[in-house]
């Protein structure tokens, strides 16, 4: 439309040309074209001497994404001079359809390019491009911002070419602090650094620990053959299910008609609460219905769901179910909450110290709050069941995507009504899980399970994207109410934080991801006097769960916020008073565990140097001098994290092993895989302790029916306990086979096996393994609720564009302490996940809910993950070396959740590059300002307060509805 493109349309018999402007797009949806007529080619022109044109486009994501406002900007000057003759500005994102600024451009022509045009254009658009308040798509202030960003972007460039072409710079000379302000973000090749201590020289071939072996199953899944729960093949008299779920966020049903579902082909049944032979009743406690009777209390709730015979017309008939619904009162967001005083359960509290006497030994005193957003899992694989009937004392066996069989299979055969002995889950591998198949995976295998038991025929389900994202929830909002007091030289004296999240219609796992972010609030800082609180706001919401980290990056990053906050109050480097209040060997945290083997300081000042901090920092003081549109910020961060499930029985794992008589080991263990590598890992601990090659060892799968009673794949400990679990039992058969290898030292493994055997020797054995000293109570501020500490330090550096939000991640520095790496290749894969996982929560992934509590954000169009591009160009990762943990298998630590809130150091990057452009524009270094999480390229354009953002600030009138409100 800018570029003046003609097109030609044709239909039977007719040919014509049209021009491609404002008249093109006359309704949503609609063109000039007739039904009948097609576009046969479009007719692009040539620009002419003295005619520039340029295109701009924002995203929340530079790869594969779809913009929030994109444009295409044409001006074409009189010849010999700099005035206007033609000017064109055209826009997607700002109206239904394309549309152009004509109001704006036709006061422009004839008007010498010039600062009195920027200023005029840029007023006559913030006036004519308005957003309502409630436009859809939100962000409305970013948008009309960046509409006056982009013509700015134009102004300047066009300036640059002009005096190129014209040395006596009729147009004047470009401020060089405006140069980059041109320039695209590009994609530059990647250098990454690995580093991990090698094994000792003295150290067996055949001895794999410590070795960077490959993921076991990494050839077959890069290859496609890896088989995953959908992946089995159909039974022969296979049905598939489809869910029915509420569309209304608080509601009583008041009717519900399935004539129309009965009438799609291969229809079986409906089922719903009403054929649910023991308990509807679900959830870890007890709060949730497998299927809503009477009242739904979010959008997505299940209902019911119609069995078919494929999944093609089991999505018919789930269209076809018609509900009408009697609306109540919702609660959607966690102001709602508070407002209305609904919450799970009590309050919760760690305190610690003399609060009052600390403020009042303060010099200074900040307080403020921090809102961080939810996150989605977004696992490659959707949750899916395979549910089978034997047909004989109600046995039924499962194969499910879930982290947590026993769950599983309590809750079907409590659905079912039968002994838990009757159920077998059986799981292969998952296609990712992070928490989010920990307790939510049982919406579907008990709906799965009801369905197999009602038709007494094999059903599948896997859900697609929308409605996995819809139904199964994500890592919870946070909202924190903070009050901070400390010195003149920045030491934290008094620390005070109220912690709100928003846990949606049940509690599931709340409580103890609350726990968690209490624990973490004082991430790495010793502070003397200390109050944490906790809320579980009960809203209309699909109910929160685990995502890994499980509230600890929460309580992290509202520490580091407010830290920051103190760092430039007192005017001192954020780095330095970092380090001056940070723990040491043998401190005790807020919650009175003693601090052992504390090697945060080695991370820490290994990050310093192995980054080149100071001297980086320099430099981008430097860069930030000569850039006025562009901005560099760096931040190094650390981390503490407590290892151990906080519930302290679930710290334990159970492992059998079978040996057969040809020397080959089948080994089972209560965890599993979901790409982690905790198979591999498995391998390696059972290679070790039975001193035979990997090769002889095969996992096939993990099972109910092989070791029962398992605690969930989670909270980073599972190479902890089932690798001792492992360990054990491997010791079991070691001790049986030692008299034979007494008889025949000179025999080899296959020997020995086959003298048991025939000795009539058990080559069977179970091991089991519970973790010691675990124990807290929140009553009295006392005992262990962790067995140890992972730590780590990440160093990053990030350059923002301030006229459109966008920002690039130049480098970052990981040093991670993980033990004695079982595996570096998968510790270090972990890492490098692990933080690009966190730098989607910190800085893109951001879900949208209408005030109505409907999730806008169901699928990879509307919700973005981090892409290629998103990673750091440069990401070093180094595994501290000689750091050896006596409490975990062979001197190793967990690693799977401690590195994901590094990634707060690109945030905090982010947020050190702001306050360099609104101390270019407002000359106040010390101004505290509030950045939410994710800083997205709409928070971050607006913190970056300047003449544009100032001329579309827009009111929300008190009874408007915005298209999305922050839950």
């Amino acid at each position: 439309m800018a570029s003046g493109a003609k097109l030609t349309i044709v239909s039977t018999g007719t040919r014509r040309t049209v021009p491609m402007d404002h008249t093109f797009f006359p309704a949503y949806r609609k063109t000039l074209l007739a039904p009948e007529e097609i576009l046969l080619s479009i007719e692009i022109p040539y620009s002419r001497r003295g005619e520039f044109f340029s295109a701009f486009k924002q995203a929340s994501r530079r790869e594969d994404d779809i913009a929030k406002v994109t444009c295409g900007m044409r001006v074409l000057f009189h010849p010999g001079t700099t005035e206007v003759k033609e000017l064109a500005l055209c826009y997607g994102g700002m109206s239904d359809r394309t549309i152009s600024a004509l109001k704006t451009t036709r006061k422009q022509l004839s008007n010498s390019w010039n600062e009195e045009l920027l200023q005029e254009v840029c007023a006559g658009l913030a006036d004519e491009l308005q957003l309502s308040p409630d436009a859809p798509g939100g962000m409305v202030e970013f948008r009309r911002t960046l509409t006056l960003s982009f013509f700015f972007k134009f102004y300047l460039t066009v300036l640059q070419k002009l005096g190129k072409e014209d040395p006596e710079n009729k147009c004047g000379r470009l401020d060089p602090t405006f140069n980059s302000a041109t320039l695209l973000f590009q994609k530059d090749p990647p250098a990454n650094v690995q580093l991990f201590q090698e094994v000792p020289n003295c150290q067996s071939e055949e001895d794999t620990v410590g070795r960077p072996l490959p993921h076991l199953a990494a050839a077959m899944q890069a290859s496609g053959e890896a088989v995953y729960c959908d992946d089995i093949p159909r039974y022969e008299n296979e049905l598939s299910l489809r869910l029915v779920t509420s569309t209304r966020a608080h509601a009583k049903i008041k009717s519900i008609d399935i004539s129309e579902a009965q009438k799609v082909p291969g229809f079986v049944c409906f089922i719903s609460a009403d054929d649910v032979p023991g308990s509807n009743q679900t959830g870890l406690i007890n709060d949730e219905t497998i299927f809503a009777k009477d009242k739904v209390t979010c959008v997505g709730h299940i209902i019911g769901a119609v069995v078919t015979d494929t999944p093609e017309h089991a999505q018919r008939a789930a269209q076809g179910v018609k509900i009408t619904y009697e609306d109540l009162p919702a609660i959607i967001t966690i102001e709602d909450a508070i407002k209305n005083n609904s919450f799970y359960g009590s309050e919760l509290k760690i305190e610690k110290g003399d609060l009052k006497k600390g403020f009042s030994e303060a010099d200074n005193v900040v307080s403020g709050e921090l809102y961080i957003g939810g996150q989605e899992h977004f696992y490659l694989e959707t949750h899916c069941t395979i549910a089978v009937p034997k047909g004989e004392a109600g046995e039924m066996e499962l194969f499910v995507s879930t982290q947590n069989t026993m769950k599983t299979q309590s809750f079907v055969a409590s659905m079912l009504g039968v002994p838990d002995n009757r159920i077998t889950v059986r799981v292969k591998r998952m296609g990712g899980g992070f928490g989010g198949k920990e307790t939510r995976s049982t919406l579907l295998s008990t709906a799965v399970a009801l369905a197999a038991y009602k038709t007494g025929r094999p059903v599948r389900c896997m859900l697609d994207r929308d409605e996995d994202m819809l139904i199964t929830g994500g890592r919870h909002p946070f909202l924190a109410r903070y009050k901070v007091g400390f010195t003149r030289t920045g030491r934290i004296v008094a620390l005070e934080v109220d912690h709100f999240s928003n846990a949606g219609n049940s509690m599931d796992l709340s409580q103890s991801i609350m726990e968690r972010a209490l624990f973490h609030m004082d991430n790495c800082y010793n502070i003397p006097n200390v109050r944490g609180t906790g809320r579980l706001c009960k809203t209309n919401l699909a109910s929160n769960t685990a995502f890994r980290g499980f509230g600890g990056p929460q309580g992290m990053l509202i520490a580091e916020h407010w830290m920051s906050e103190v760092a430039v109050t007192c005017g001192l480097p954020a780095e330095e008073v970092r380090r001056k209040n940070m723990y040491k060997e043998g401190d005790r945290t807020h919650f009175n565990q003693k601090l052992e083997g504390f090697t945060l300081a080695r991370c820490w000042d290994e990050c310093l140097e192995s980054s080149q901090y100071h001297s980086r920092k320099s430099e981008i003081d430097k860069f930030n001098k000569e850039n006025c549109w562009k901005k560099r910020g760096l931040c190094i961060i650390p981390t503490k994290f407590g290892i151990s499930f906080t519930l302290a029985f679930l710290n334990q794992a159970g492992a059998l092993i079978h040996v057969y008589t040809d020397g080959s080991v089948l080994l089972t263990h209560g965890g599993t895989e979901m790409g982690q590598g905790l198979h591999t890992k498995m391998v390696q601990v059972a290679s070790r302790a039975l001193k035979i090659p990997t090769s002889k060892i095969y996992i096939s799968e993990t099972s109910t029916s092989t070791v029962p009673n398992t605690s969930p794949t989670a909270a980073s400990v599972s190479s902890d306990i089932n690798g001792q679990a492992v360990y054990e039992a491997c010791q079991t058969i070691l001790k049986r086979l030692e008299p034979f290898k007494k008889k025949n030292p000179s025999g080899s493994w296959e020997d020995w096996v086959v003298a048991a055997y025939q000795g009539a020797v058990s080559l069977s054995a179970t091991g089991f393994y519970k973790t010691p000293n675990l124990g807290y109570s929140f009553e009295t501020n006392s005992g262990n609720p962790f067995h140890y500490f992972s730590y780590g330090v990440a160093c990053s550096e990030v350059e923002i564009d301030c006229l459109t939000g966008d920002h690039k991640n130049i480098r970052t520095d990981i040093v991670m302490d993980v033990g004695s790496s079982l595996n570096p290749a998968i510790d270090i894969g972990q890492v490098e996940g692990a933080f690009v996982q966190g730098l989607g929560l910190f800085t893109m992934e951001e879900l949208h809910y209408s005030p109505n509590g409907v999730l806008h954000t169901r699928g990879p169009s509307t919700y973005k993950i981090p892409a290629f591009g998103s990673i750091p160009t440069e990401f070093r990762v180094s595994l501290l070396r000689d750091c050896p943990n006596k409490k975990a298998i062979y001197a190793s630590k967990a690693v799977g959740e401690p590195p994901l809130f590094l990634a707060a150091s690109i945030f905090f990057a982010i947020k050190d590059a702001i306050r360099a452009a609104r101390d270019q524009h407002a000359g106040n270094a010390k101004e505290l300002f509030r950045l939410d999480s994710p800083a997205t390229p709409e928070k971050i354009r607006n913190a970056c307060v300047d003449k544009f953002t100032t001329l579309c600030v827009t009111g929300i009138p008190e009874n408007c509805k915005p298209w999305s409100v922050r839950v």
